[in-house]
C-alpha cells in the first residue's frame, strides 16, 4: 500500500529549520505568515518577550477581499505594514512559515514592502 506524504508535516519541519536561524526582537520583530486554503494571516512577533506586536488577517470583519487569492494576500501585507507603522516599526525579519516564497506568500511580502516595511 502506498502512503501519501504528509505535506503539513514537511512544512513544519522546514519551518523549524528556518526558526532555528531567525528570531524577532522588539526593535526588529519577526513577520510570521500562515496560510490556509481560504485565508492568510500575518503577525509581528517579538520572540524575546514572547508577545505579538501587531496582526492582520483576511478573515477580519472589515476585510472585503478573498484571502484565498493573491489580491487578498497583497491587501493583508499592506494592512500589517500600516499597523506596524502605527507602532513605529519599520524593519522586520520575514518568516515564510515553511511555505515556498511564491504566490500568496510572495504577494503578502510585496504588499508589506509597498506599505513601508523593510526586509
Amino acid at each position: 500500500m502506498v502512503s501519501k506524504p504528509n505535506s503539513n508535516k514537511a512544512r513544519l519541519k522546514r519551518h523549524a529549520r528556518v526558526r532555528a536561524k531567525i528570531t524577532g526582537t522588539a526593535a526588529r520583530p519577526r513577520l510570521d505568515v500562515f496560510r490556509s486554503n481560504s485565508n492568510i494571516y500575518a503577525q509581528l512577533i517579538d520572540d524575546v518577550n514572547g508577545v505579538t506586536l501587531a496582526a492582520a488577517a483576511s478573515n477580519e470583519k472589515d476585510f472585503d477581499l478573498n484571502g484565498g487569492n493573491k489580491e487578498g494576500a497583497y491587501k493583508v501585507g499592506q494592512l500589517i505594514a500600516a499597523r506596524a507603522a502605527e507602532k513605529g516599526i519599520t524593519e522586520v525579519v520575514f518568516d515564510r512559515g515553511g511555505y515556498i516564497f511564491h504566490g500568496r506568500v510572495k504577494e503578502l511580502a510585496e504588499g508589506a514592502r509597498e506599505g513601508g516595511l523593510k526586509f
